[in-house]
């Protein structure tokens, strides 16, 4: 049994981080399953089964954090295998495990639609606001308040080291969305100027804690101190389910040569 090539490839993106954002994870994820189920060449569905373990294990180890990414595998991987027990056609099995993953792509972009409605709600007309990092479902909440005419500012962290909050800038710039992005120890200085902050999640535990990325519990406290409003912006398949029965979700620590370089390490 070897994994396809093109999930292969949708596992490094996530590794390396050229797919980002939970939201996008998930979707990649999914995916990558549809992939292997296409390209599986298995004339059994024992060995159908195998062939989307392999790619499931090859997905499931790129990005710890990211809730959304064994969320989504559980959604497909749980329903091929209850069908498996119901049939013994490849073909059939197949078309399901297609099918289902594309149902899960199409949920969780509607969620993002979804998301962005009920969230442009909370924004009021001239509000300005400030995110940190870069979410799909947060950038859907500011390009959906501006549809409804809503004028709006927003200062968006660079989010350092891999500048993630760049293409935060670059999607509500291309709605026509006033941007301004501040490096990120400027956040408790421009926060007297904020009404709301919006952010998104890499997962949420039971408990109702929120992890994002590095430095959100920092933006958190300085909204905190000047009385203003934080927002979580979240589809359910970043609940975490281990933290039902006290598992922790597990925090991915990056590569140090993100900040220096191998010279820097060796001195």
């Amino acid at each position: 049994m070897s994994v396809p090539l093109g999930v292969e490839e949708i596992a490094d993106r996530i590794r390396t981080m050229q797919i980002r954002g939970a939201g996008e994870i998930a979707r990649a994820a999914a995916q990558g399953l549809v992939i292997a189920a296409t390209e599986s060449k298995a004339t059994s569905v024992q060995n159908f089964v195998s062939d989307l373990e392999g790619a499931a294990q090859a997905l499931l180890h790129t990005r710890p954090t990211a809730v959304s990414l064994p969320n989504a595998i559980r959604f497909i991987m749980h329903r091929m295998k209850s069908f498996a027990q119901k049939t013994v056609d490849v073909e059939s099995i197949r078309a399901f495990t297609i099918s289902t993953g594309q149902s899960f792509i199409n949920s969780s972009k509607m969620a993002k639609e979804v998301i962005g409605e009920i969230g442009a709600r909370r924004i009021r007309d001239g509000d300005v606001l400030l995110t940190h990092c870069n979410s799909s479902a947060t950038t859907s909440i500011f390009i959906s308040a501006a549809k409804m005419g809503k004028r709006i500012r927003v200062f968006a962290t660079e989010t350092r080291p891999l500048y993630q909050g760049h293409l935060t800038v670059k999607e509500l710039t291309d709605a026509g969305i006033d941007v301004t992005v501040i490096v990120d120890s400027a956040v408790r200085h421009v926060m007297h100027e904020v009404d709301r902050v919006v952010v998104g999640a890499d997962a949420v535990a039971a408990n109702g804690a929120v992890v994002n990325k590095i430095g959100t519990s920092l933006i958190a406290l300085a909204a905190h101190e000047a009385s203003v409003r934080f927002f979580v912006a979240a589809e359910t398949f970043k609940f975490s389910p281990e933290t039902l029965i006290g598992g922790l979700v597990e925090i991915e620590e990056r590569s140090p040569t993100e900040l220096v370089d191998e010279e820097f390490l060796k001195a």
